[in-house]
């Protein structure tokens, strides 16, 4: 007679390989390392204080309409 398995266990233990596997490929996949995500960063500040530079009105100004003088 074989052994005694408790299929709750094996059930568990089969997802977390699984999601190993699945998380090793996302990995691969999607990751960057630091340096790449650093660089990345460093270019959306660069692009993002060029276009404020060129901005016509100065970004803390929430009036939308006219400005009118008292």
């Amino acid at each position: 007679m074989g052994d005694v398995v408790n299929l709750n266990r094996y059930r568990k233990a089969r997802r977390a390989r699984d999601e190993k596997k699945d998380a090793a490929i996302n990995r691969i996949k999607f990751g960057r390392n630091k340096a790449e995500l650093r660089e990345q960063e460093g270019m959306r500040r660069g692009a993002e204080r060029e276009l404020d530079g060129k901005a016509m009105e100065p970004k803390d100004q929430t009036t939308t309409g006219p400005k009118t003088e008292k």
